[in-house]
């Protein structure tokens, strides 16, 4: 794959990144910000300091400017980061054409940078966790994170590595075994992180994690169709007919 052609998948990576922070802002907004202001709320009933705080940023800008900013930003940014990742994985990990690598690169991403970190350490409303192990928990996500993406290269070469003994059926299975394997053993080793308050509504917490969830499965699986799209035509452009080839 020349430079052009990765240059010009990088920029169709970002657009498609784009056009799927779109719609992970919709899904935000309309699920996830009416269980923030529920959080803020409990948290500013359980309050004890009463003293005047000057608010620098307001909520109602934070839940629409801000928002848009940081998920707009985050899906070009991610979008171009996996539209490289596609040029490195585009015929070697199967045969598979344009569209459909894009979206088993995807699926996989939102599996191995999300879903298994996720479950190991779930998103968590305003009130919830302590201040002073802020920076406990996020070296203990991105380590999780970290883990999950390496664990999943190495389940994808080994795959690859038993396919011509085992066939590509059994040898996705073995590899999918061996991840879940080590995966739980990640979890297992890690430590467990639980500061949700007692008295915490449960049903706010749960729907926040769900909206979390669903954003990030917005933002991969647009991205997968988009930009599956997009490298199709670039890779594989349509034949011109003869018609097209008239010229009046």
């Amino acid at each position: 794959m020349n430079s052009l052609t990765v240059r010009n998948l990088l920029v169709r990576g970002m657009l498609a990144g784009l056009a799927a922070g779109v719609l992970a802002l919709v899904v935000a907004y309309f699920l996830g910000e009416p269980y923030v202001d529920k959080a803020i709320g409990f948290e500013a009933a359980h309050s004890h300091d009463h003293g005047d705080e000057v608010e620098l940023v307001s909520r109602s800008l934070q839940s629409t400017a801000g928002l848009a900013t940081g998920i707009l930003v985050y899906g070009v940014a991610f979008g171009g980061i996996a539209a490289l990742a596609y040029c490195f994985a585009l015929g070697r990990v199967g045969r598979f054409g344009p569209r459909a690598t894009a979206l088993l690169l995807s699926g996989c991403a939102l599996l191995a940078v999300y879903v298994v970190p996720f479950l190991k350490y779930p998103a968590n409303p305003p009130a919830v966790g302590n201040g002073d192990t802020i920076g406990k928990r996020t070296t203990l996500y991105f380590l999780m994170l970290l883990l999950s993406v390496l664990l999943a290269v190495a389940a994808t070469l080994l795959g690859k590595r038993l396919a011509p003994e085992l066939g590509n059926w059994w040898a996705t299975v073995a590899a999918l075994a061996a991840f879940v394997a080590a995966t739980g053993l990640a979890y297992a080793f890690l430590p467990t992180i639980n500061e949700v308050p007692a008295d915490f509504p449960a049903t706010v917490l749960w729907r926040f994690r769900l909206s979390a969830l669903a954003i990030q499965a917005t933002l991969w699986s647009v991205f997968g169709l988009a930009f599956g799209e997009l490298a199709e035509r670039l890779l594989k452009p349509s034949p011109v007919t003869r018609r097209d080839a008239v010229t009046v």
